[in-house]
C-alpha cells in the first residue's frame, strides 16, 4: 500500500500543480456556461436584427389589415399590400424589394386544410415559423368577429395556464422538474466526458512511459499491479479535485444567484421596489433556483469517482498494449462502446425513470455511472436500488483492475508490434 500511495502522490501533485490544471479548473465552468447560453444568445440577437418585409396578396380582404396591426412587434416582420402577378412578385423577391411574398385564399378563412405557401431567397426556418403563428392568430380573431363572438369569450378563448412542475423528496419540495431535469442532463454528460477525458489521461502516461522506456526501472522497485493503481488513483485524486471545485462553484452561484443578478438588472427593470432584496429580484425575473439534495451531490460524486476507476483501469491496460497513441485506436471500441450506450438512453430514462428498462441500465456497472445520478433528478429512486448499483460499480471495478493488471504486466514489456483484440484477450489468462 506504501509503494501505491507514493505512486499516487506523484501522479496527482505533479499534475495538479501544473499552470494547464489550474487554468482548466477556473475556465471550465464559464465555458459550459457559454455553450449552454451562447446559441440561444446569438439567436435571439439574429432575430433582434432580421427584420422581414413580406407582400402579401389578400383575397380575404380582411386578413391583411390584422397583420397590419400587428406589425413590427415581436416577430420582426413588415406586410405590405402586393397584387398579383405572381410573377412580377417573384421578379421583385428576387430583385430584393421584398424579403418573400405570400398569396392568401379565399378559403383560407373556411377551410381548415387549406396550406399557405410562403416564397423567399432564404431557407431558413424562422421567418416561415413567425409568419406562421402570425397567420394563425390573424386567421382566428378574423373567423371569431364574422360570427360575431363576443371579445370576453375571445379573452377567454386566449387565456393561457402556466404549469411549473415541482419534484417532492423526503425533504420537501426539490424546485422545478425542469431544471432537475437540466441538471440532471448535465450530471450525465459530465460524467461521461470526466471518464473519458481522465482515461485518456491515463492512458497517455502509461504509453509515454512505456515509449520512453522508464517502467522498466520503475517495475524493478514496484510490481506491475502496484504502479497500474497509483497511476489509476492518482490521476482520480486529480479528477475528483476538479469535480468538487466545480461543484462548490455551482453551489456558490446558486447561493448567490440573486446577488449576481443585481449586478446586471436594477430593480426598476423588473418593477420593483430599489430596495427589493435578491430573492425579490430573482422572483420578479421568474428564476427559481432548484433546491438540490446534498445527497444527490454526494452520490454523483461517488459514481463519478466509482466510473472513472472503472474505465481507467481498462484505458490503462489499452496503453500498456501499445507504443503510440494512434496505435491504440483498434484497441479502444471494447472500452469506448460501454461508456457511450448510456448516452443513446438518457432521454428515454428522463421520460420513463421508473421503467424495468431504467432500472437495469441503472444498475449495470459500465451504465450506471451516468445512467443512475440521471435517475435520481427525474425521480424518487429507492436507497436500495442506489446502494445495489454502487456495490455493483465497486464490484465492477475490482474485476476490471484485476482483468487490467494482468493485462498491464505483459503489455508493458511488449515492443515492435501492436496486438490484435484476441491477443490481449489471452494475456488476462496468463498465470
Amino acid at each position: 500500500m506504501y509503494k501505491i500511495w507514493l505512486i499516487l502522490r506523484s501522479e496527482f501533485w505533479r499534475r495538479v500543480r501544473s499552470t494547464t490544471f489550474i487554468v482548466a479548473t477556473l475556465l471550465a465552468p464559464l465555458l459550459l456556461i457559454a455553450l449552454m447560453f451562447a446559441p440561444a444568445l446569438l439567436g435571439e440577437l439574429g432575430e433582434e436584427s432580421s427584420e422581414h418585409t413580406v407582400a402579401v396578396v389578400d383575397h380575404t380582404g380582411t386578413l391583411l389589415d390584422r397583420l397590419q396591426d400587428a406589425s413590427g412587434e415581436a416577430s420582426r416582420l413588415t406586410f405590405v399590400a402586393a397584387n398579383p402577378p405572381t410573377d412580377s412578385l417573384r421578379a421583385a423577391v428576387l430583385a430584393g424589394e421584398y424579403d418573400g411574398f405570400v398569396v392568401l385564399p379565399t378559403s383560407l378563412l373556411t377551410d381548415d386544410n387549406e396550406t399557405v405557401t410562403y416564397y423567399s431567397t432564404e431557407s431558413s426556418l424562422g421567418g416561415p415559423a413567425r409568419l406562421e403563428s402570425r397567420l394563425e392568430d390573424a386567421v382566428r380573431d378574423a373567423v371569431l368577429a364574422a360570427r360575431e363572438v363576443p371579445d370576453t369569450i375571445q379573452a377567454l378563448m386566449e387565456r393561457e395556464v402556466n404549469v411549473s412542475p415541482q419534484v417532492l423528496s423526503e425533504e420537501g419540495e426539490a424546485g422545478s422538474g425542469i431544471i432537475l431535469t437540466f441538471i440532471g442532463f448535465g450530471m450525465a454528460f459530465l460524467i461521461y466526458f470526466a471518464v473519458f477525458i481522465y482515461g485518456q489521461f491515463v492512458m497517455q502516461g502509461v504509453i509515454q512511459e512505456k515509449s520512453n522506456r522508464v517502467v522498466e526501472v520503475v517495475v524493478s522497485s514496484v510490481r506491475p499491479f502496484e504502479l497500474l493503481m497509483g497511476k489509476v488513483l492518482g490521476v482520480g485524486a486529480m479528477g475528483l479535485t476538479q469535480m468538487i471545485v466545480w461543484v462548490a462553484l455551482a453551489g456558490a452561484g446558486m447561493t448567490f444567484a440573486g446577488t449576481l443578478l443585481a449586478l446586471f438588472v436594477t430593480p426598476a427593470d423588473l418593477g420593483v421596489p430599489t430596495d427589493a432584496s435578491a430573492q425579490e429580484l430573482m422572483a420578479a425575473a421568474g428564476i427559481t433556483m432548484p433546491s438540490i439534495p446534498f445527497s444527490l451531490v454526494v452520490w454523483f460524486l461517488l459514481f463519478f469517482v466509482g466510473g472513472y476507476l472503472l474505465y481507467a483501469s481498462l484505458f490503462a491496460a489499452v496503453g500498456s498494449a501499445v507504443e503510440q497513441q494512434q496505435d491504440a485506436q483498434n484497441l479502444m471500441y471494447p472500452v469506448f462502446i460501454p461508456l457511450v450506450v448510456p448516452l443513446m438512453f438518457v432521454t428515454f430514462v428522463v421520460e420513463s425513470p421508473d421503467s424495468m428498462l431504467s432500472l437495469v441500465l441503472s444498475l449495470v456497472p459500465f451504465f450506471s455511472p451516468i445512467i443512475m445520478p440521471l435517475r435520481m433528478t427525474a425521480a424518487a429512486v429507492p436507497v436500495w436500488q442506489t446502494l445495489l448499483a454502487f456495490g455493483l460499480l465497486v464490484g465492477g471495478f475490482v474485476f476490471t483492475i484485476w482483468v487490467a493488471a494482468r493485462i498491464y504486466r505483459i503489455g508493458i514489456f511488449m515492443y515492435g508490434k501492436t496486438p490484435s483484440l484476441t491477443e490481449v484477450v489471452k494475456w488476462a489468462t496468463y498465470r
